[in-house]
């Protein structure tokens, strides 16, 4: 018998059938169709890739990419600490392929001027962040993540917003069992008699006659707590980037573009730049003189100009402010006073000097404040409260009231309207004086809240941004933010009467995608830090590029000019609106007149006034 006889006489009776289940394969999946309809369409064109040319028309009937696998590993960013970076593999035509990565940002600040003992703990805390980020990323979200589609961006934020509320509830039992364990310790202890408060002579201490005690003039609202951040939630934030990144490059689309369309469902006609806020000085607690209100004084280019002609003519006031600071060449170089946020550091001694420093550059430059540039102050007030004695130490040795910071800020602007903005200029715990300084100087510049502002799951939470009562909000990328969060932020501010501002954080790292969130969601100012230092001017070359595309496909819309909301004339319209229409006496509920009645006053309120009044007028019972 012949060798293999046998298995060859099989291998014929199976034949038949194997082509049979090949035929029937292929034309369920309609290849006989779709090869014909390609030779027909290919030969009529006859490329040069004859191959190529088939490969792409094959290509779009493959299936779409999924995730297949996360890598998460530990970097750092650009002041040297550590951060988290995410790589989002997916299965495309069979191949596992690395799609994009990103790098976030860490929520802490960089201490300044602080003990060994803080900045230790300080890097013990994003280190345990860091590598709890890493467990999650490798471990648990990689399975749950996996074949989900990442253009399918609200599924993927839904999956992560579920798991990390677990997260929370755990960490919320786990730090119930401490607190019982800690009781059972304490109540196993020894008692200890309590110490008398009686001296030797038998007579209570108490204050010394004629002894002055320091005491505040006035009471403030005591600071609220620290919101605590859960160890590892820069994980949630920094997968939804990293999906939202992915499904605009499979869509091969701009990152921006792929955020508008999330956002407005419908792609916008024309999009418009958002202007930069360009840190030059930072003469805060950190810096050498006596002023320590002025934390960041930033540059702010006019609207009729694009980004590009804007960023080359504040790189001119910025060389010439580092002539007026070393004014003969022999103090140390420049970039020795550059700070983490890309400005240069000088010391100050009054509120003026900083201001009067930016009009000497301008008129070197034959530049006029408030009409060739604008200028922005972030005060950081929170910084500088002395809650011993009740008051913001604004300047060495000098101590104002809320109230009297009020009095300071309406003069400041007064003085010089070329300051069309004010960041934090109050602790958010002095809602009062921030309602007076809005109905004051609304008119006159933004009043903005940054770390005076919620976080942005409790704003969405409550649906109220004025808290305290302000212009806009400087959102920063950070923690459990998702994409789908920030989406849902801007169209309340956009429905609200607000502005927007995306803002870095103090560590940033060399990942631009700010850039194109900002863009993307339509934010009306991008607040970057300094023209200098990698991680920074990385970002405005993006948004030079993003400018460049736009004008390049006809969609690029010029900068409209500033608009400041008049809350005291707004507030007097809405309870003029109110009192115009009485209510009708009907018992604990309103009659379903008076109901109608008011949905239409509030229906034509909102069409002309902000949040604050809406939100108090729907409080009041008609």
């Amino acid at each position: 018998m012949e060798p293999g006889g046998e298995g060859g006489r099989r291998q014929q009776r199976c034949l038949p059938d194997l082509r049979h289940q090949a035929a029937e394969y292929y034309r369920s999946n309609e290849v006989p169709q779709r090869l014909e309809e390609a030779l027909n369409a290919t030969f009529y064109l006859r490329p040069a890739d004859l191959y190529g040319h088939l490969a792409n028309y094959f290509s779009k009937f493959s299936k779409p990419p999924v995730i297949c696998k996360l890598i998460g590993r530990k970097v750092f960013d650009g002041a040297g600490r550590p951060t988290l970076e995410v790589e989002i593999f997916c299965t495309v035509k069979n191949h596992e392929k690395s799609i994009c990565s990103i790098m976030v940002s860490s929520h802490s600040e960089i201490l300044e001027n602080a003990s060994p003992e803080a900045i230790d703990a300080d890097e013990k805390e994003i280190n345990d962040s860091i590598n709890r980020a890493l467990e999650w990323v490798n471990g648990s979200l990689n399975e749950m993540l996996r074949d989900l589609k990442p253009t399918d961006q609200c599924k993927v934020d839904e999956l992560l917003g579920e798991y990390f509320a677990k997260k929370v509830e755990e960490e919320k039992e786990r730090m119930e069992i401490e607190r019982e364990e800690q009781k059972e310790a304490i109540s196993a202890l020894p008692c200890v008699p309590a110490v008398s408060t009686v001296t030797p002579t038998g007579k209570k201490k108490g204050p010394k006659l004629g002894k002055k005690t320091s005491v505040a003039e006035k009471p403030i609202p005591p600071a609220e707590p620290i919101e605590p951040v859960l160890c590892g939630s820069i994980a949630i934030g920094g997968l939804s980037l990293a999906v939202a990144k992915t499904g605009a490059s499979i869509n091969k689309t701009p990152l921006y573009l792929h955020l508008a369309l999330m956002k407005h469902q419908d792609l916008p006609k024309k999009f418009i730049v958002p202007l930069p806020m360009v840190t030059l000085l930072s003469c805060g607690k950190s810096s050498s003189g006596k002023l320590n209100l002025m934390k960041e004084v930033m540059l702010i280019p006019p609207t009729e100009l694009t980004v590009k002609q804007g960023i080359e003519r504040l790189l001119d006031i910025q060389k010439q402010m580092v002539r007026l600071l070393d004014p003969v060449g022999k103090g140390p170089p420049a970039l020795k006073r550059i700070s983490h946020l890309g400005c240069l550091i000088t010391g100050c001694d009054s509120l003026e000097q900083p201001l009067i420093l930016m009009q000497t550059a301008c008129k070197n430059l034959g530049l006029e404040l408030g009409i060739d540039v604008h200028l922005a102050i972030n005060c950081a007030a929170h910084e500088l409260m002395d809650y011993t004695k009740g008051k913001y130490e604004i300047l060495t040795g000098t101590y104002k009231s809320p109230d009297e910071m009020v009095d300071m800020y309406v003069d400041l602007i007064n003085k010089y309207p070329s300051i069309i903005a004010l960041v934090d200029p109050l602790r958010k715990e002095d809602g009062q004086q921030w309602s007076s300084m809005c109905d004051t100087l609304g008119s006159k510049c933004y009043l903005i809240a940054e770390d005076a502002s919620k976080n942005i799951s409790k704003l969405l939470e409550d649906q109220n941004i004025n808290i305290p009562k302000c212009s806009g909000l400087i959102i920063k990328y950070t923690n459990q933010t998702k994409i789908s969060d920030l989406t849902e932020l801007t169209r309340l501010l956009d429905g609200q009467r607000h502005i927007a501002i995306l803002g870095t954080s103090a560590g940033e790292s060399s990942d631009d995608s700010l850039v194109d969130l900002a863009v993307g969601l339509g934010a009306r100012f991008i607040k970057l830090g300094g023209l200098s230092r990698g991680e920074r001017v990385t970002k405005y070359n993006r948004l030079l590029a993003i400018e460049e595309e736009l004008a390049k496909n006809g969609i690029l819309c010029s900068g409209e000019n500033h608009e400041f909301v008049d809350f005291a004339e707004e507030a007097q319209t809405v309870e003029e609106l109110f009192n115009a229409f009485p209510p009708i006496e009907q018992g604990p509920w309103p009659s379903q007149h008076s109901q109608s009645v008011l949905a239409q006053d509030q229906h034509s309120v909102s069409s002309h006034s902000s949040a604050p009044h809406l939100n108090e007028a729907s409080k009041m019972d008609p």
